[in-house]
């Protein structure tokens, strides 16, 4: 098989795949709903006729349409975006162990979201999703600001504001913690991520941002891969290396942002997906964020999953279930000099 068409036909098998294991992931939860009710209510819901009549309760119809489907499908766009905002991250920075976490968009998302519960705004719809997306923009202005009184708006100079900053906020949420006990327990969760109140509003939100975000990175993608030789060499090459480090910076950072403010803070995913990736399928951007969208919507899809059933009926926070499973495995890497 040629490489363009493996290409091609590889990414379209593995996407019916994923579709197919989300379907399954509807029949799965703590509602014991039965398998020929969650069949029907598909069918009903996409105007499918069918030869046996079936009438949906409306208690398993609310229990599949607004509770299971939209956090399925939740996981499913925000592991793609994490994951893809990963593999710009590491191109951008040329270091295998940045995240999109590292320039403290999360923080500033949490700081947002901490003050929303402390004054109680998380009982309205978008209560705490606009304070922590507003706050995590602020974080991103702030640092590019930064950078340009700092005089050299190089990629070290942004990592190194972003990191400062990022301890910064954590230490500002702590003491907000400390003196609003009471809802401490909240933002703790909210900060360890969750996608179980998610609904589909949120997701209408997400999906334009997520296909404008996708489609400048990959329209950059391959000055990406030309920047990994170095500024001086993409520059002789013909790259605006300024342009295209600072156009991609920027889109990831206001698509992680998005992801924050409406799931919380889920690491791991835009850190070893990525690498997975990049060892099956090569370093080439112009591949490589297609299959990092994929891996990491599967990953987060199957954390969720376990998340919301290993401990029913309690809720896991499903920051936590990647954790597990992403911590391990980056200590393999870091094992392994040949691959960091």
């Amino acid at each position: 098989m040629k490489s363009s068409t493996k290409h091609v036909i590889v990414p379209i098998f593995l996407t019916i795949v994923l579709f197919a294991i989300a379907i399954g992931a509807a029949f799965i939860g703590v509602a014991d709903v039965p398998s020929n009710v969650v069949f029907h209510s598909f069918l009903h819901h996409l105007h499918i006729p069918t030869s046996e009549r079936v009438i949906v309760p409306a208690y398993y119809d609310m229990v599949i349409w607004q509770l299971r489907l939209p956090r399925i499908v939740m996981s499913l766009l925000a592991g793609a975006s994490l994951a893809l905002c990963g593999c710009v991250f590491q191109s951008i920075f040329r270091n295998p162990i940045c995240d999109p976490y590292i320039l403290g968009i999360s923080s500033g998302a949490s700081i947002g979201a901490a003050i929303a519960i402390i004054v109680g705004w998380d009982a309205y719809l978008f209560g705490i999703t606009l304070p922590a997306l507003a706050t995590a923009v602020l974080t991103l202005l702030l640092i590019m600001g930064i950078a340009h009184l700092r005089g050299r708006q190089s990629t070290q100079t942004l990592l190194l504001t972003g990191i400062a900053l990022n301890f910064l906020i954590s230490a500002v949420i702590t003491l907000l913690m400390v003196i609003n006990q009471q809802e401490m327990q909240k933002i703790f969760f909210w900060t360890m991520g969750s996608v179980a109140a998610v609904s589909w509003q949120e997701i209408a939100c997400l999906c334009p941002i997520l296909f404008i975000v996708a489609g400048i990175l990959y329209n950059h993608a391959k000055d990406l891969n030309i920047l990994q030789l170095g500024t001086d060499t993409a520059t002789s090459l013909g790259v605006n290396a300024q342009r295209t480090t600072y156009v991609t910076l920027i889109a990831s950072s206001i698509l992680i942002a998005v992801v924050v403010s409406f799931c919380g803070v889920i690491g791991f995913i835009g850190l070893i997906i990525p690498h997975i990736a990049r060892l099956i399928f090569g370093s080439d951007n112009r591949r490589l964020f297609t299959y990092s969208m994929i891996f990491g919507a599967f990953f987060l899809l199957v954390a969720d999953t376990l998340a919301r059933t290993i401990a029913a009926p309690a809720e896991l926070p499903v920051g936590s279930i990647t954790a597990l499973a992403g911590a391990p495995f980056f200590i393999y890497l870091l094992l392994k000099k040949n691959q960091l």
